[in-house]
């Protein structure tokens, strides 16, 4: 942008700025708990959009109160803004309160509003939250509890502390286990040396984000190795702690990124463990406490005085049993406390959840003897506690637990002054973590062979690709602390709110009318029977793949949230073993369907499902660190294994109704950050490495050639994002953007031409090596359109408005026409046909943009003859499952053989799209 268009748009932003002050501006809107109201609010965060134009950061606040008018704190803060400046998105939290409503209402008022109506909501914070930063030590006091953190050393909370001063807490540091060998089979065992490996956290950096409802500690680092064995620190690790005002428990966002060797570093267990204070309680009085199945909670004592062959009375028993000091042993039957000596204690508990069908469960009274079998489960609901009913103890929970096997949970030394709680996001007790490749390559030398074994396998593979370094993954762990024991009703409930932790969300009207989460997805439509229709093929969608993650048994530490590519009806199973067809790594864009799903709707089903999915793929699905720092790996039998590494798997669009919706997420705000310099790694890795044939070798900060479509799209997305994020590359990525959008829309084909020559340096996008006097190239792809490209153009479009580089949306609605048009106006206009291609279903959501944008009614007609009569799932698609069991499988399954999950994607995406931009041709085009 020429200087003097900058400082007339800064001015005019600043003009509006003034008049936003000098008014007054209000409006409300409520949001409600996603699902049934939640039993408990221990604080949440969310996120709101807002028209543009409306609200500015610098002159706006925000009150919030619940369904019964009593005002609650509210910290807000800016999560995204439209180019002119104006509030986007908003994050908020409000701390723990013991009244829940059904619904809270927030009002955005401009500074003009200073009337007395309003003066209460906006007056000075009275927050609880306390946040102490000395030079070694970081504490936060919520008000009920004070947590302390080491900035230095492997103890990362130095103690944790309720109201009354007790200690429930100490010493939380991370766990690592590992090995360098595995054994092929059991016999081979002892014919090898295995070195094992314990490691502690290192920490590095600690930072304290001090709100006036929410505190934020962030802890990098890495593990380093102990006991003087020869290791380099490694599997660096980001945590997350969230405290909210007047709260008695802790989130903790969990992350790690694998940095060390598939062959050499076995992991073999990843755990988080506290110290617990148990000096001067008495062994009778000391509680362990372990969730089971639905709500179930295993009680016991470390020294029980109950089933024993002499009676210490009703009232000692029932005390202990329900977790209460016991009364004096004056009161006892003399026959028990003349000899509690002999009764042992119990100081070691263990449960492994390692499979999603089953746990094991066992106690000792300490090492060196036996362990004892306890009645063991299928799913535990993952949560620990351990303390006494006077000193007080903490209780830790992993979201997931049995979703993300194998875990566990450990208590130790609970017969010693200091008892210890680990919670193990991976369980020593399983097999080791093995991260190798699947097969040896098979023999496929050289891109010829492996070009072929493509055709037969789907597997895109090659030597030193399948590789699983800069994978990561994030957890959500629990802390709640207590001054005494608390029930099992209590804990029971704690349990099932960890697992599905309260979400607060706008309204799909609301999130609609604002155009904050794009301009492509409108409100369900049931005012014809064909509409009704579609409406119930997107419900059946989700029903369907919900039900086969269960099923299916898609579960597991690293799998959780991600699901298979492709049927195969001969075995009743998925393709998990067959090359490309296995896990789907957001091939042909799911997770964008899913959040358009969650957004038209508000189904809590689909966000649960759409979080978990935007979890799994942002992190194991992408390389967070080294040369593919930013590149995602296609779909495959292992989520990291194929060699195509391309930034359409890595699409930041996949992340953004999430990160916006739950209010700026800090690990997704993360993630996007990783990927604001993904154009980076066309100069070491070439994409088309395998089929090139015009000689050209990456080099960093050359020139490269890369798609309008897959790859431009994604890297787009990233930079319109922290454009509107305005985050501390925003300049950067707005100028990005807005280059390329001229280049495109200099090129003499548009997005017809198939790609272009990207410049690094100077963040130019020109004609492709193949047109290099932009006479006008065609190439055209079916894939280009279905990773995210007609969400982002439209977003970029709607953002930029009037500043939107001239010809650009011409350039896209060309596309948009011509991509299925009759092939003589294909070759009218571009002097040759685009040829066979496909994905015609998925690409009729273009077609209907085009016709809303031009008002061409024979287009929108057209885009529904594509979206019925082309590919994809046509009209006498069953719609129903199968039931298949007995001898047939190894267990009893739902199948539906004719469909898969590319067409369910765009399918669903066309559905709503169309719903969207055409809905009024539909009934033309059924009657």
């Amino acid at each position: 942008m020429p200087k003097f268009g900058a400082k007339l748009l800064a001015l005019a932003t600043l003009g509006q700025c003034v008049v936003a002050a000098l008014n007054c501006t209000s409006s409300s809107t409520t949001v409600n708990w996603l699902g049934e109201k939640p039993t408990y609010n221990k604080g949440v965060t969310f996120g709101l959009p807002w028209p543009q134009g409306k609200y500015w950061p610098e002159h706006t606040k925000f009150s919030i109160v619940g369904d019964a008018g009593n005002p609650e704190e509210l910290q807000s803060w800016a999560t995204g803004r439209w180019a002119d400046g104006s509030l986007k998105w908003t994050g908020h939290a409000i701390g723990q309160s013991d009244q829940i409503y059904d619904e809270y209402t927030v009002t955005a008022f401009s500074s003009g509003c200073t009337d007395k109506s309003t003066s209460a909501s906006l007056g000075n914070s009275t927050s609880s939250l306390v946040v102490t930063d000395r030079r070694n030590v970081i504490t936060v006091n919520t008000g009920k509890i004070s947590v302390s953190f080491l900035k230095t050393g492997s103890i990362i909370v130095d103690a944790i502390k309720t109201k009354d001063g007790k200690t429930t807490g100490e010493n939380g540091r991370l766990v690592l286990q590992s090995q360098n060998w595995v054994p092929d089979r059991s016999d081979s065992r002892g014919n090898a040396s295995i070195e094992y490996f314990n490691f502690d956290s290192d920490i590095h950096n600690v930072t304290v984000n001090q709100t006036s409802a929410r505190a934020l500690v962030t802890v990098h680092g890495k593990h380093k190795v102990t006991g003087g064995a020869d290791h380099e620190p490694w599997l660096q690790f980001v945590i997350r702690f969230y405290l909210y005002a007047n709260s008695d428990s802790v989130k903790v966002m969990h992350s790690i990124v694998f940095d060390g060797g598939a062959e050499s570093d076995f992991i073999t267990g990843i755990g988080i463990r506290f110290d617990i204070p148990l000096k001067g309680e008495e062994q009778y009085n000391r509680h362990v406490r372990i969730a089971g199945v639905d709500g179930g909670i295993f009680n016991e004592a470390v020294q029980g005085i109950t089933g024993l062959r002499r009676d210490p009375g009703q009232e000692v028993k029932t005390a202990q049993y329900e977790g209460r000091q016991l009364p004096d042993t004056n009161t006892w039957d003399t026959r028990v406390t003349t000899r509690l000596k002999w009764i042992p204690t119990w100081g070691d508990y263990s449960l492994t959840q390692l499979t999603a069908d089953g746990f094991n469960f066992k106690k000792r009274t300490k090492p060196g003897q036996s362990w004892v079998k306890i009645p063991s489960g299928t799913r535990s609901e993952g949560l620990a506690y351990l303390g006494g009913a006077t000193k007080g103890g903490l209780a830790v929970g992993l979201r997931d637990f049995w979703k993300r096997y194998p875990s566990g949970l450990d208590i130790s030394n609970a017969a010693s002054d200091s008892g210890e709680i680990t919670l193990w996001l991976y369980s020593p007790a399983a097999e080791p973590l093995d991260l190798r490749p699947y097969h040896d390559g098979l023999n496929e030398d050289d891109y010829e062979d492996q070009l072929d074994a493509l055709e037969i396998t789907y597997e895109d593979w090659e030597s030193g690709f399948n590789t699983p370094y800069g994978i990561a993954r994030t957890s959500e762990v629990y802390l709640f602390a207590f001054d005494k024991t608390p029930t099992s009703e209590e804990l029971a409930s704690l349990a099932a709110h960890i697992q599905n932790p309260p979400v607060l969300v706008a309204g799909p009207e609301y999130m609609h009318e604002t155009q904050a989460v794009g301009g492509y997805w409108g409100l369900p439509s049931t005012t014809t029977d064909t509409a009704k229709a579609l409406e119930d093929h997107l419900g059946f969608i989700l029903d369907f793949y919900r039900g086969q993650i269960e099923q299916r048994r898609w579960y597991g530490f690293l799998d959780y949230g991600d699901f298979m590519h492709t049927y195969d009806t001969d075995r009743h199973t998925w393709r998990y073993d067959i090359g490309g067809y296995a896990w789907d790594n957001s091939e042909l864009s799911p997770d964008l369907f899913f959040w358009m799903y969650f957004l038209r709707t508000g189904n809590e089903g689909a966000y649960r499902f759409a979080e978990a999915l935007t979890r799994h793929t942002g992190e194991v699905d992408v390389y967070h660190i080294g040369d593919w720092k930013g590149l995602g790996t296609r779909h495959g039998v292992q989520h990291w294994g194929d060699s195509a590494k391309q930034a359409r798997i890595s699409q930041p669009q996949y992340r953004k109704y999430f990160y916006y919706i739950s209010g700026g997420d800090e690990r997704i705000g993360e993630l996007l950050e990783e990927l604001l310099d993904t154009d980076k790694t066309y100069g070491i890795l070439d994409p088309q490495r395998k089929v090139r044939t015009d000689g050209w070798t990456p080099s960093p900060n050359s020139t490269v050639a890369f798609s309008l479509g897959t790859d431009w799209s994604s890297l787009a997305a990233g930079w319109l994002m922290e454009w509107e994020r305005r985050g501390s590359r925003w300049e950067e990525a707005k100028t990005k953007l807005i280059n390329t959008l001229s280049g495109i829309a200099n090129l003499t084909n548009g997005f017809v031409t198939g790609s272009g020559l990207y410049d690094p340096v100077t963040w130019t996008l020109g004609p492709p090596p193949a047109d290099p006097d932009n006479l006008g190239n065609v190439s055209v792809s079916h894939l280009s359109a279905v990773f995210g490209l007609p969400e982002v153009v439209s977003e970029a479009i709607t953002y930029l408005g009037d500043d939107l580089p001239i010809g650009f949306k011409d350039a896209w609605i060309d596309y948009c026409y011509y991509y299925h048009a009759p092939a003589a106006e294909q070759e009218a206009r571009y002097g040759v046909k685009f040829g066979s291609l496909s994905l015609y279903q998925a690409h009729s959501r273009l077609a209907a943009y085009a016709a809303y944008q031009t008002q061409n009614t024979s287009l929108a007609l057209r885009a529904w003859k594509d979206f019925y009569s082309s590919d994809g799932f046509t009209t006498s698609a069953p719609w129903n499952i199968t039931h298949v069991n007995e001898s047939s499988v190894l267990t009893a399954v739902d199948e539906a053989a004719w469909l898969a999950t590319n067409d369910i994607a765009q399918y669903g995406l066309a559905v709503i799209q169309n719903l969207a931009y055409v809905s009024n041709a539909l009934e033309d085009y059924a009657s």
